[in-house]
């Protein structure tokens, strides 16, 4: 009876460090994606002022923008 419990028991703490791995996974994931997103945003944002430092116009630059 006891060994049934602790067999119990020992499967249950296997899971939850099985569930907690995949947790951190999933976690760590999602803030790569988001950084990633940041990153590519802000090279964006960099380019777009580059063009405009050098004489482009907004519209020019929408166009630009939009055929990609």
């Amino acid at each position: 009876m006891a060994s049934e419990v602790l067999i119990s028991i020992s499967r249950d703490e296997v899971e939850r460090a099985r569930l907690m791995s995949e947790y951190k996974y999933v976690v760590d994931h999602q803030s790569k994606m988001v950084q990633a997103k940041r990153e590519g945003e802000a090279i964006g944002e960099n380019k777009i002022i580059n063009m405009l430092k050098s004489g482009k116009s907004a519209e020019e630059i929408i166009k630009m923008y939009d055929a990609n």
